[in-house]
């Protein structure tokens, strides 16, 4: 794997010192915090996480049993109230924040915050956010993780509260550019009516090290599925079997190996062309190497033997991906129906199968992987992008009909991540792309 030149030198105080002391402009990225080790009870224990904004009523209480239940040592306003009952069933009463801003040599630092904007009313309730993270955004730790919660613009009651909601987006967009310098990470969630109860497991992904290179990013949580079944934080996959297409390296075989932290039993699939990584990844989580290619006639009816042989599905994660870049004049026919039929047909095929002949359980998990340049567009990949931004509607559709099984389906869109196919980008391309991120580096498969 390429090294990133300027990651090296930033993780070496001198020569950051003397970058700094010549004025030169070169933007050193912060080295971030990851977490490798399974799902812990208490990620967030003894940190130090600022709670700030309305914390009232039931998303308000929510936020607050799933900090203290998460382990956060929380600092909030003095006249906040929703922390007093899990502050005192878990014995972690929330500091006041006033008793941090009196002390003028105090020096302590957040490794969290969480704001509370649902209750927006319009435009002019944006200043909240101005009021709340001005004085405060320097007293971020760095690899800090901050986190806006808000209503969807879908729900609201008039044309303003809609336009306030929006605005959250374009806020914690810009933010997390202006953030992710030292390595902070400033994410949206936006939480239906109805659904808090839900807001606990994203919470927990989002102000701890899991979410390390997820930025900038506006995530739902909804009421639409099926509640499942109560599970533990402490390897919630145990007995659980998850399938990975593409798993024999890059991010396939990143994700067997959290799935397999996590307690799963993992299928790893790939083509039969990578039989040896294949079996090599398999081997290091104690998988199951599944040889077959996707786009194959008899695909469908082999992974549905699968399926069966293994008592059916509980997780699905579509990872397998091309790409055949040329601008649009000069591809072939071939080059688009491959990438097509891989990235997009294949997923469509196997998947609608998996529901259709009922091997996916009760509360399944579907995952789609899409990409960035899918959903944004880029030079010579029309076929790529077609075929990434295509699962997007699948999902869309899909969801609602299987949401009263409990079946959730998502799709996640990588940005610039260290793989062999980013090895191969011309060096100037591959430096640029480093620093579109706004933590101003690429991200790891894991």
């Amino acid at each position: 794997m390429s090294r990133d030149l300027l990651l090296t030198l930033s993780s070496e105080p001198r020569a950051r010192r003397l970058i700094q002391r010549l004025g030169l402009p070169i933007p050193l990225p912060q080295r971030l915090d990851r977490e490798d080790t399974p799902y812990a009870e208490q990620p967030l224990r003894d940190r130090r996480v600022l709670a700030l904004g309305t914390l009232r009523g039931e998303l308000g209480r929510a936020i607050a049993r799933a900090l203290v239940e998460a382990g956060a040592s929380p600092v909030v306003a003095s006249d906040t109230d929703v922390f007093d009952a899990p502050g005192e069933a878990w014995g972690r009463r929330a500091e006041s924040l006033d008793a941090h801003l009196s002390d003028p040599g105090s020096t302590s630092r957040f490794e969290a915050l969480v704001f509370d904007a649902s209750e927006l009313a319009g435009p002019a309730d944006l200043r909240a956010l101005y009021d709340g993270f001005h004085a405060l955004v320097g007293r971020l730790a760095p690899c800090a993780h901050v986190v806006v919660i808000g209503r969807p613009p879908e729900e609201a009651s008039t044309p303003a509260v809609a336009a306030a909601r929006q605005g959250l987006e374009g806020f914690v967009r810009s933010l997390a550019k202006e953030l992710g310098r030292r390595g902070t990470t400033a994410n949206l969630v936006l939480c239906e009516t109805g659904a808090e109860s839900r807001l606990d497991g994203v919470l927990r992904f989002a102000l701890s090290e899991r979410s390390a290179f997820v930025t900038a990013q506006p995530l739902v949580v909804r009421r639409l599925a099926k509640a499942p079944p109560a599970s533990t934080w402490n390897r919630p996959l145990d007995g659980k079997v998850a399938l990975v297409t593409g798993a024999a390296r890059g991010i396939g075989a990143a994700t067997a190996a959290c799935l397999a932290r996590e307690g799963a039993k993992v299928l790893l699939l790939d083509r039969p062309d990578d039989d040896a990584p294949l079996a090599q990844s398999a081997r290091a989580v104690g998988g199951v190497p599944v040889l077959l290619d996707v786009t194959a006639p008899d695909a469908t009816e082999r992974l549905l033997a699968v399926a069966r042989e293994h008592g059916g599905l509980d997780v699905v994660v579509h990872n397998a991906g091309i790409t055949r870049d040329k601008t649009l004049a000069k591809m072939d026919a071939a080059q688009w129906d491959l990438a097509v039929e891989v990235n997009l047909g294949a997923v469509v095929r196997l998947t609608d199968a998996l529901i259709e002949h009922k091997a996916l359980k009760k509360h399944a998990r579907i995952v789609l992987l899409s990409s960035v340049s899918g959903l944004a567009g880029n030079v010579g990949q029309t076929n790529y992008a077609a075929a990434k931004s295509g699962l997007v509607g699948y999902l869309r559709h899909l969801a609602p009909q299987v949401a009263e099984r409990g079946v959730t389906v998502n799709a996640i869109a990588p940005g610039f991540i260290e793989t062999r196919l980013t090895d191969a980008m011309p060096v100037a391309i591959r430096e640029a792309a480093r620093r579109l991120s706004a933590l101003g580096q690429g991200g790891q498969p894991r």
